[in-house]
């Protein structure tokens, strides 16, 4: 078998090191870097298809000018975040106030990788009895309200020590046609108060009247207006947003609410 002579030995020894020179990325620089770091590059080609001084930051998918193998040794990675805590109680008795359900960061995004959501969330809330276990239910005379869809939480956790889970009273159900509402309503878009741009003037909406928000001596929620005559003028405040309030006058009383799912509320 014939031998190459040494020079030619010589000249694909040289041509070999310069094509993996040519081929040099941010895995052979060991470089991957988080943002705008101008000091993060290697010498290759670019995904641009350009020969010279590629990067390995985070910021070059937006200028273009990262190395061949960026995505291959800068995978990115999303952010990760756990499961939401329970809600806290709410922030005060016997007032509108709100509650607050947090999540955290397992994991902060790499490299381009999906940003994180929201890590907090609040609520509007009201409980019923003050520290000392006192009914305060008598304090408010406009009626609070809040999507129907809590009543399922209220349920599973009852605020007031002096109703019990398997309480024979099944409530009822206040029927009111809203006759005007502040602009505030229609501004909301936080997920858990975004109920609040399905109330329209001239609407008729139903309003749940459930323990715990039922006065235990009475059998009635604050502000129900039942013993209006029908073309008394009565308050509404949405909780979660105080400058969301309105008026309404009361339709009828029924056992059952029967709304729209979007025009359906419970009193708190």
């Amino acid at each position: 078998m014939p031998t190459l002579p040494g020079a030619l030995w010589m000249a694909l020894w040289g041509l070999a090191r310069l094509w993996a020179g040519a081929q040099a990325g941010c895995l052979e620089v060991g470089r991957c870097c988080p943002g705008r770091d101008p000091t993060c590059f290697g010498r290759g080609w670019r995904l641009d298809r350009v020969y010279g001084t590629c990067y390995c930051d985070q910021a070059c998918r937006l200028t273009g000018d990262c190395c061949f193998d960026y995505s291959r040794a800068c995978p990115a990675r999303p952010c990760i975040v756990g499961e939401w805590s329970p809600w806290s109680s709410c922030a005060d008795q016997c007032k509108p106030a709100t509650r607050v359900r947090r999540r955290y960061v397992q994991q902060e995004p790499q490299n381009g990788g999906e940003p994180c959501p929201h890590l907090e969330e609040k609520a509007g809330c009201l409980e019923y009895t003050t520290s000392h276990g006192q009914d305060c239910w008598h304090s408010y005379v406009p009626a609070f309200i809040t999507t129907s869809a809590y009543n399922k939480e209220r349920k599973r956790q009852v605020l007031s020590p002096q109703w019990s889970a398997d309480t024979g009273d099944a409530g009822y159900c206040m029927e009111f046609k809203t006759e005007s509402l502040t602009h505030y309503c229609a501004m909301e878009n936080r997920p858990l108060t975004r109920w609040m741009q399905y109330l329209r003037e001239g609407y008729t909406v139903c309003v749940d009247c459930q323990p715990p928000a039922m006065n235990t001596v009475n059998l009635r929620c604050s502000g129900d207006g039942l013993d209006s005559d029908g073309n008394q003028t009565l308050h509404w405040q949405a909780i979660g947003n105080p400058r969301c309030q309105g008026t309404w006058k009361k339709v009828r009383r029924v056992d059952h609410c029967s709304c729209p799912a979007v025009h359906s509320f419970i009193f708190i």
